[in-house]
């Protein structure tokens, strides 16, 4: 009965949308809307995200790095407040299922949100810059070498970016505390930590955001396709993932805890943590 119009409904935004954007509206829904709140979140703040930390250098800031920096930190702090504290990156989404912060569904519904808001925010900025003649934001690009086929450097870059990015959030979130003025010391240190990352691992871009690499790389085509080479999956989302992982992993030696429902055999190092003896199953 509801077949051929929904059918219809879904070729007719699908000629206009970007390439997946109207599959990344599905997850929303699941479990009768249950995690509606956490993709919206994802959506609007990585709208905002992209618009208030791509801009820096390019829309405002340009000419002083000092400047340019700061108002990035702001774009960071910003995204988060207003977003609603989005993860606005699947590799933290994986990391956050994988200790236990939130369920298996929560990080596909916040996967897809971050999706959504990025294949829409790329060419809604295109529109912002050439109606105002401002200088066309850019995004993380990775090539493997064409004549040795060697990706090694960007495997490299997101691995250990998103790696050292993830430590940055376990640290700061979960271990630290600046008393009153927690959340604002710990989100412009983060907006730091970042900004320093990307100067470090500039190899990729880089994206330390699988959503990120895979979004522009689609905006990039003119929005017709999404990647074709398997060198860009494995460089922004294995080779990020499996560097967050790790961070994980060893949060949970440090700190106790679970990955992936399991105990692990070694740690906890955190004193007051009492320590796991037997690996012991917890699978969800």
């Amino acid at each position: 009965m509801f077949a051929k119009p929904l059918n219809s409904i879904y070729v007719s935004m699908s000629s206009v949308a970007p390439p997946g954007f109207v599959v990344t509206l599905i997850p929303a829904f699941i479990e009768n809307g249950k995690y509606f709140a956490a993709w919206q979140h994802e959506f609007f703040g990585t709208l905002l995200m992209i618009l208030l930390t791509f801009s820096p250098g390019k829309w405002i800031g340009v000419g002083s790095q000092a400047f340019e920096w700061a108002v990035h930190a702001c774009g960071v702090v910003a995204a988060d407040k207003i977003g609603g504290g989005p993860h606005v990156n699947p590799s933290v989404s994986v990391c956050m299922f994988a200790l236990g912060k939130c369920t298996y569904t929560e990080a596909v519904v916040r996967i897809s949100g971050a999706m959504a808001g990025g294949l829409l925010t790329f060419p809604l900025a295109k529109v912002i810059s050439d109606s105002l003649g401002l200088t066309p934001l850019g995004g993380p690009e990775y090539s493997a070498d064409s004549l040795t086929g060697d990706a090694s450097s960007g495997i490299y870059n997101e691995f250990f970016a998103t790696f050292f990015l993830l430590v940055t959030i376990f640290v700061l979130n979960f271990e630290m505390n600046f008393g009153h003025y927690h959340y604002w010391i710990k989100q412009f240190s983060t907006a730091a930590a970042i900004r320093y990352l990307i100067v470090i691992f500039g190899a990729s871009g880089p994206a330390m955001n699988p959503m990120l690499g895979t979004t522009w790389a689609v905006f990039a085509s003119s929005g017709d396709h999404f990647p074709t080479d398997p060198v860009h999956y494995i460089v922004y989302w294995v080779a990020s993932a499996l560097g967050g992982l790790l961070a994980s992993l060893l949060y949970v030696i440090y700190a106790g805890g679970t990955f992936f429902g399991y105990s692990i055999p070694l740690g906890p190092i955190k004193k007051g943590v009492p320590e796991v003896t037997v690996a012991s199953k917890k699978k969800k």
